[in-house]
């Protein structure tokens, strides 16, 4: 296995930092290219923007529309435009929050749920067949480092459940009084104990 020497000058560190940072930056572009073709195989009309809206609800389970704006980083009325998108289409359910009328509680529907579920499969096979066509050393190299990238990001990670519980808009399912189980390590528990 070959070892990089450590930066030893200020512009090295400053030349590495740049090479790494345009690697994930290119990493990031094809694992959205790979979560753009899983969703179109799966549902050609659906985009990005709103195939996110729908896994924030499968991760955290009913949120009120105010927590699905702040956790997907839009105003209210564009969360409101793809909301009724996403019910137009089966995907998800919206209902007056029964406890105070001015707020609308969000919902997988069972056809949302099984979109999530079938794109996430076809984009982690994808991932799949990518990582096994990697030699088996740098398949190796990249568990460690991806870890570090995700341990150095820290407050910067992406985490839904984290945000609408911050906005207060985690909520029992109006339709379903019966309370969930508690989120486990910041997220819901699928069925089948997978998180």
């Amino acid at each position: 296995m070959m070892t990089r020497q450590q930066p030893s000058s200020h512009s090295e560190l400053d030349q590495e930092a740049e090479e790494v940072t345009l690697s994930v930056m290119a990493a990031s572009r094809l694992l959205v290219a790979i979560s753009a073709r899983a969703l179109a195989s799966t549902d050609e009309t659906l985009t990005l923007p709103q195939l996110r809206a729908l896994v924030v609800l499968d991760t955290c389970g009913p949120v009120k529309l105010a927590a699905m704006a702040a956790t997907l980083g839009v105003n209210p009325s564009t969360a409101l435009r793809m909301v009724g998108r996403l019910e137009s289409t089966g995907h998800l359910d919206r209902k007056t929050n029964p406890d105070n009328r001015r707020e609308v509680i969000l919902r997988l529907t069972p056809a949302g749920r099984d979109l999530v579920e079938r794109v996430l499969v076809h984009r982690r096979s994808e991932i799949r067949i990518l990582v096994q066509r990697l030699p088996a050393e740098a398949r190796a190299a990249l568990v460690p480092a991806l870890r570090a990238l995700t341990e150095a990001a820290d407050e910067m990670a992406v985490d839904p459940f984290a945000e609408v519980r911050r906005v207060g808009g985690l909520v029992d399912d109006p339709l379903n009084p019966t309370p969930p189980d508690p989120p486990q390590g910041g997220r819901r528990r699928r069925k089948g104990g997978a998180v």
